[in-house]
């Protein structure tokens, strides 16, 4: 992995915002003035690009974009990783208290970061996560029936409470997702995990739309078994859940 900087990279920030991106170049430049105007004047922030192996010209069009805006930061990877693996490296460059995750094609709109930031802030603490709910979803009808089941399967296991974890947009407090156990696949089991450790769930509806330009990176029969496996995992850790007790300092 390794990391472009801007000059400006030591201002401070209060929200960093996580785009995982691959071969997405024509996606860029529109996502990005996007997030700069649901932004700007509202909060300090960063925008933290992780290329996870792109072989196309995003690289490049991110370079470009850096000379122009100084809050936007760019993290490659040498080799595609996955998507949970580009916004765990995105999570683990960020400066911000509060991050924010969108996808970067385009479906998801920036527009809605606002609310989903404010949740986290809002809930003083006791918020570990603030989910983005699709309405209007834009897929295809059998990648919605693929959700629709994914979606049923997950919540009948683990009781997450939640009708749709496969939404990029989301915010929680940096250290909350930096304490989960980290596996390939985390993303989709976050309502999950943050339950486990005892944080409440904000839910706010967003407007799903079609993406700008080019074809998913990030498919579902590549990880279709490996999601099965990583479904009972999340459950196992559930089960295995302890409290914490309570421990005093004998002076």
């Amino acid at each position: 992995m390794s990391l472009d900087l801007p000059s400006s990279d030591k201002t401070p920030v209060a929200v960093s915002i996580v785009v995982p991106v691959r071969n997405e170049a024509d996606n860029v430049a529109p996502l990005i003035a996007e997030i700069i105007a649901a932004l700007d004047g509202r909060w300090a922030y960063e925008i933290i690009y992780v290329n996870d192996g792109s072989t196309d010209a995003t690289a490049d069009r991110l370079a470009a974009l850096m000379r122009q805006h100084g809050q936007i930061r760019q993290i490659k990877h040498a080799v595609s990783s996955g998507q949970s693996a580009a916004v765990r490296s995105g999570v683990r460059a960020a400066r911000g208290a509060i991050v924010a995750t969108l996808d970067g094609d385009g479906q998801n709109n920036p527009a809605f970061l606002p609310d989903l930031i404010a949740a986290v802030e809002s809930g003083s603490g006791s918020i570990g996560l603030a989910a983005g709910q699709r309405v209007g979803r834009k897929d295809t009808g059998f990648k919605r029936m693929q959700s629709k089941i994914a979606n049923a399967v997950r919540n009948a296991i683990l009781k997450d409470g939640t009708r749709d974890t496969g939404c990029g947009l989301k915010a929680f407090p940096r250290e909350v997702f930096l304490s989960m156990p980290y596996f390939d696949g985390l993303h989709r089991f976050l309502p999950a995990l943050v339950r486990r450790e005892g944080f409440e769930i904000a839910y706010v509806d967003v407007i799903d739309r079609p993406r700008h330009s080019g074809v998913s990176n990030y498919g579902f029969f590549d990880r279709l078994w490996i999601g099965i496996m990583d479904l009972f995992g999340v459950w196992w850790l559930i089960r295995r859940k302890k409290p914490t007790p309570t421990a005093t300092e004998v002076l």
